[in-house]
């Protein structure tokens, strides 16, 4: 299991978390703009980001003279395959329902890494945590409600299976303590050698290539790769939280770039699932540094008490 005691490292894991939550933003803007067919873009984009995950294996291995496991063991195979399971139910949903359904219910990915760290890693949340997920739950049945009323439910659910197979990956990984960084993106092409076996009679049918190649080359490997590292350095909760930076910025871009504008009652749900993480984690940072304080004060007197 990872460290995070350290404060230095704890720094850095939210550093590399960041930059990928970021990064993830664009997945959904970028998806759209290639306005392709779902099985199409789901091959290119896979394939695109497993090429990276070669060349950068090839650069690692034998420029810089690092060995690094591709796939670490049947653990490493079995995180792929979540990531994998996650990449085929994104896509689904995001084909499915609106945007924001998408990224809101992705959300939950927290409190799912929450509950799956309890059960495996025996990390009991904290009633605060406990809380937290009823609130999001509520917020989930409402934005799950308008879906079914919209006739979106199948997008819903598929936005839900990906964020649960996502906080499998980050569990696992933080249970095996190893570097996952290139698993995600070595085992993109799972789903890719599925969506090329149901392809279109006319095979690959994207009018805007160039955008799901820059997804899939440059975007979703960054992400996916500082989102799979996170787990060396913090909890999977943690990890989960910077999730939200997608839920808060994809629909923005997704408005700026083709006018979609969420339903009252999403935007409700939402609301409520973004305060909700947020509350937490401000209660998360300001629980940790109160109980850095009281070790620096246990270091400075031992003998006290």
């Amino acid at each position: 299991m990872s460290q995070t005691n350290d404060p230095a490292l704890h720094r850095k894991g939210l550093l590399i978390t960041a930059v990928g939550g970021l990064s993830l933003s664009f997945d959904i803007p970028l998806v759209r703009a290639s306005n392709g067919e779902v099985w199409s873009v789901l091959a290119v984009r896979c394939f695109a980001t497993f090429l990276v995950a070669l060349a950068a294996w090839g650069v690692l291995h034998f420029l810089l003279g690092r060995r690094i496991a591709l796939i670490p063991g049947w653990t490493g195979l079995l995180i792929g395959l979540c990531y994998g399971g996650n990449s085929l139910a994104f896509m689904l949903a995001v084909f499915n329902t609106a945007t924001a359904n998408v990224v809101f219910i992705y959300a939950f990915t927290s409190m799912f890494a929450a509950i799956l760290s309890w059960v495996f890693l025996r990390e009991r949340p904290t009633n605060a945590t406990l809380v937290t997920m009823a609130v999001m739950i509520g917020g989930i049945g409402l934005i799950v409600q308008d879906g079914l009323q919209s006739g979106n439910f199948f997008g819903d659910a598929m936005a839900a299976a990906a964020a649960f197979m996502v906080a499998s990956a980050i569990t696992l990984s933080r249970k095996s303590g190893a570097d996952m960084g290139l698993v995600p993106l070595a085992t993109a092409v799972i789903p890719g050698i599925a969506a090329l076996a149901l392809l279109p009679a006319g095979g690959i049918a994207i009018a805007n290539p160039g955008f799901i190649l820059f997804d899939g080359l440059i975007m979703i490997p960054l992400a996916f790769w500082c989102l799979a590292t996170g787990p060396r350095y913090l909890s999977g909760p943690e990890v989960g939280m910077f999730y939200l930076l997608e839920t808060v910025l994809a629909p923005i871009w997704v408005w700026i770039a083709f006018s979609e504008t969420p339903t009252t009652q999403t935007l409700a749900g939402g609301a409520i699932l973004i305060l909700a993480l947020l509350g937490h984690s401000l209660w998360q940072m300001r629980r940790k540094a109160k109980a850095a304080r009281a070790a620096d004060v246990a270091a400075e007197f031992p003998f006290s008490g």
